[in-house]
């Protein structure tokens, strides 16, 4: 008879990302890997991973790598943990930069500035720690409990949180103008 122990996967990681894209690649599939491993849904996995690459994202636009290295040479620290309560949190940690993060109201026609909206969108909680080195931590709650069987699903209500400003709210913006010279 074969004795079978169940071995606890870990469900929470450190690491050193690059202070730029390289790494966010990396990032992303050792999280989806270990808490694939660690029994977390899909659902969860995706809304997580999103996550983390928005946050790196951020990181590496408007913070400084960790340390005395120079925007590029340097690292940034990507966290997650899933708690023994089944609560999910990401963090990314930077060295700090000239601004807060802080949702942004872009235009429809932004290239960028829908991050911190998308996480707000995805996550139960999310906010801002520093620390007297001037580090920079944002946290996501990304689910309080991985193991709920509603983990993941998209909200009823996601697409009225991820806004943005109606067409009709835009100055100087008129389709029939477009089409005055085709008549």
């Amino acid at each position: 008879m074969a004795l079978v122990v169940a071995q606890e996967v870990p469900t929470s990681s450190s690491m050193a990302v690059p202070h730029g894209p390289a790494g966010v690649g990396e990032a992303r599939h050792r999280m989806r890997s270990q808490l694939r491993r660690g029994g977390v849904s899909e659902a969860v996995i995706d809304d997580a991973v999103l996550i983390l690459s928005e946050l790196l994202s951020n990181a590496c636009k408007h913070g400084r790598p960790l340390g005395d290295a120079l925007a590029g040479d340097g690292d940034v620290r990507a966290a997650w943990r899933v708690e023994p309560s089944g609560r999910l949190t990401v963090e990314v940690t930077d060295g700090g930069g000239p601004t807060r993060p802080a949702p942004a109201t872009p235009s429809v026609t932004a290239h960028g500035g829908r991050g911190l909206n998308i996480i707000t969108a995805l996550s139960d909680d999310w906010g801002v720690r520093d620390d007297a080195r001037g580090e920079v931590t944002v946290w996501v709650v990304v689910h309080g409990d991985v193991h709920d069987p509603d983990a993941g699903h998209r909200r009823d209500d996601f697409a009225t949180r991820v806004t943005a400003p109606s067409v009709s709210t835009i100055a100087d913006l008129d389709f029939a103008d477009a089409f005055t010279d085709l008549d």
